[in-house]
C-alpha cells in the first residue's frame, strides 16, 4: 500500500509564494510519476505539474514560468514551488503518484490566494 502526505498549503496574498511538499511511503517503485493536481470550487480537477522518476516534467500552461516542480527520489518526496500566485490559483491541491498499475492520491491541501 502507498500513502501520500502533503504539507505547505495556506493563505497567501496575490504575488506571494508557497511551497508544497508531498512525501510518499509504502511500496514505492523506482519508476513512477509524482506531481500535483488541483480542484477549485465548482470545477473539475486539473493537472498542475508532474515529474517522472527520470526527471521528465509535464506542466499546465497556466503555471509555466511561475511554478516549479522537483523531487527527491531518495526521500520519495515531490515539491511544488509556487511563485507569483494569483487568485485563480486558489484550489485544493492534491498530490499524485502513478506507478503501474495503480494511481494514488493525497488527502489534499488548501491553497488560498487572497488580499
Amino acid at each position: 500500500q502507498v500513502q501520500l502526505v502533503e504539507s505547505g498549503g495556506g493563505l497567501v496574498q496575490p504575488g506571494g509564494s508557497l511551497r508544497l511538499s508531498c512525501a510518499a511511503s509504502g511500496n514505492i517503485l523506482s519508476i513512477n510519476r509524482m506531481g500535483w493536481y488541483r480542484q477549485a470550487p465548482g470545477k473539475q480537477r486539473e493537472l498542475v505539474a508532474t515529474i517522472t522518476s527520470a526527471g521528465r516534467i509535464n506542466a499546465a500552461d497556466s503555471v509555466k514560468g511561475r511554478f516549479t516542480i522537483s523531487r527527491d527520489n531518495a526521500k520519495n518526496t515531490v515539491y511544488l514551488q509556487m511563485n507569483s500566485l494569483k487568485p485563480e490559483d486558489t484550489a485544493v491541491y492534491y498530490c499524485y503518484l502513478a506507478q503501474s498499475p495503480a494511481v494514488y492520491w493525497g488527502q489534499g491541501t488548501q491553497v488560498t490566494v487572497s488580499s
